[in-house]
């Protein structure tokens, strides 16, 4: 299975996400994806193990809930990963919000959910697939707030400032592994945290001056590296000091890009420090389902799109984030 025929593959799957018939997309499905293939998704879907339940559990409401449903993507990289290929794409999906999708209440109007979704190809079929869905900055979107704002700006995550990250070709191989490196040394830079300072990770080496943090609704985006320490990383390390990552289901560079996501990627132990504005209890042991995107620009890091299953962190403290929405409250 090369790199390009799973790029293949995966677009041809895109591309039918566009069709304005339920049937015709079905169907699609059933071409493109094994019948045995495990999706993970965003809570409240959690496993859905086969096609059937994909289609059954979460393509079927999201097309009633959303049915002119068009598929927009920002970013489509392909690359190798522990011999298995794989596709990482993010972007919106897009529609008008008709009828009640999570038990969120419809509003009528636009609604674009972020996604981030990692692939594995086999045998010009989707394998297995992750994805992580912004359901808070879906509600938030229909005016409900499902956890307190961020200290981040909450606006439309834009594409690549580039406006060059929907890769349909290989690219050369000096670029990609030279993305790799640097993702790799940035997070192993992280990864020196002495839980004192911040600056023990040393991240200047390794960030733009203006570089922007694209972060899910309920951190929000932030730009340069004070800004991404003040408004998400001092927060989100008072909150785990002791966070270990790196358990990725697959690390993928293509030319500039690189992705990354694991499911969970990061284990941690909460310290009783509030997060997203929200008292949660010490000693508690946290899992996190988290995807990455990021572009290179030069030596440096200019641009960081990331996706965290926000409900499923709260999940794990008691705390079901879709409750007010069953009591009728806003």
């Amino acid at each position: 299975m090369t790199v390009e025929r799973a790029r293949a593959a995966a677009l041809d799957y895109f591309t039918a996400q566009e069709a304005r018939s339920f049937d015709r997309f079905l169907n699609a499905i059933d071409s493109a994806v094994k019948v045995e293939a495990l999706w993970r998704v965003s809570y409240p879907m959690d496993e859905l193990q086969g096609r059937s339940l994909l289609k059954d559990r979460f393509w079927r409401p999201l097309l009633h809930s959303f049915p002119d449903f068009e598929r927009q993507d920002d970013i489509v990289l392909a690359g190798e990963f522990r011999e298995s290929v794989w596709v990482a794409s993010t972007g919106h999906f897009i529609g008008t919000f008709e009828r009640d999708w999570l038990g969120i209440p419809a509003n009528r109007q636009a609604i674009h959910i972020r996604y981030g979704e990692i692939l594995k190809i086999e045998d010009d079929k989707i394998a297995s697939g992750h994805l992580i869905l912004d359901i808070v900055g879906v509600a938030r979107q229909a005016g409900f707030d499902l956890v307190p704002r961020g200290l981040g700006a909450e606006l439309l995550t834009p594409a690549p400032m580039t406006h060059d990250g929907a890769r349909h070709a290989k690219a050369p191989d000096a670029e990609t592994l030279k993305s790799l490196r640097l993702v790799e040394a940035m997070i192993a830079g992280l990864m020196q945290f002495d839980r004192k300072t911040l600056s023990s990770m040393g991240q200047e080496r390794f960030w733009h001056p203006n570089m922007m943090w694209y972060g899910p609704s309920g951190i929000g985006t932030t730009r340069g590296l004070k800004g991404f320490q003040s408004y998400h990383q001092q927060p989100f390390l008072d909150f785990i000091p002791d966070r270990v990552g790196g358990n990725h289901v697959a690390r993928i560079g293509d030319g500039n890009y690189v992705a990354s996501g694991g499911w969970p990627s990061i284990n941690a132990t909460s310290s009783g420090a509030p997060w997203i504005s929200t008292p949660l209890p010490a000693g508690r042991r946290v899992t996190m389902r988290v995807m990455d995107f990021w572009r290179r620009e030069g030596d440096l890091l200019k641009e960081n799109w990331v996706f965290i299953d926000i409900p499923d962190v709260f999940r794990q403290f008691g705390i079901d984030v879709f409750a007010p929405l069953r009591r009728g409250a806003k």
